[in-house]
């Protein structure tokens, strides 16, 4: 189903949004808020973080869920950029982000091909390291952490034995080089709840 991210603030606005246009929703609790409505729309609506719901079927109680950890944090991860922060209490009190220089691919062949396979790997690797570096510097204890960018260089930069503990939670955030204002507005967005949407060209979004 089609994916929303409805922040806290917004929800009860988007529940009302939903039953006026699909009819009053019936609710009931499956891994998640189930809402079904007359019309056969439904949504599911799950707290942030990957974190479990086990409240009644009601949208105020779960919004009453809705709570980051006291400590988290950010790893986004491109060929050639990066983005970590650390989230204390809803605030950012640490980040940096940065670029390294990976060349994009080439149609020549033969050795030559191979010499720039090989050159290219050399400086994803550096990339990725360089990210560890930073992560490790301003994740410290961090344990609970959101990621986003490229799945195989998240995977990469997570391989450093100092991030072992880390554990990345959910939604996974497919965002483009992650420069400053992409990394404030994952800060943003991991705080929402997380709702799928069937027949989601007539659902609020």
């Amino acid at each position: 189903m089609p994916e929303v991210l409805v922040p806290v603030a917004r929800w009860a606005r988007w529940v009302a949004n939903f039953e006026a246009s699909h009819g009053a929703a019936a609710l009931t609790v499956d891994d998640g808020l189930r809402g079904s409505a007359p019309d056969g729309a439904h949504f599911v609506a799950r707290l942030p973080f990957s974190l479990p719901y086990d409240g009644p079927p009601d949208p105020v109680a779960l919004a009453g869920q809705a709570l980051a950890p006291p400590v988290w944090g950010v790893l986004l991860v491109r060929k050639g950029g990066f983005a970590v922060a650390r989230v204390e209490q809803g605030v950012v009190t640490g980040s940096k982000t940065g670029q390294r220089h990976v060349q994009g691919r080439t149609k020549a062949g033969g050795q030559s091909q191979q010499r720039f396979a090989r050159r290219r790997a050399n400086q994803a690797r550096d990339a990725y390291e360089a990210a560890a570096e930073h992560a490790v510097r301003v994740l410290g204890d961090v344990r609970v952490v959101v990621a986003g960018g490229d799945r195989a260089a998240v995977a990469e930069v997570l391989t450093d034995r100092r991030l072992g503990s880390v554990e990345v939670v959910g939604p996974w955030f497919a965002v483009p080089d992650p420069r400053r204002g992409v990394l404030d507005q994952v800060v943003r967005d991991a705080q929402a709840l997380v709702v799928e949407v069937e027949n989601a060209a007539t659902a609020p979004g």
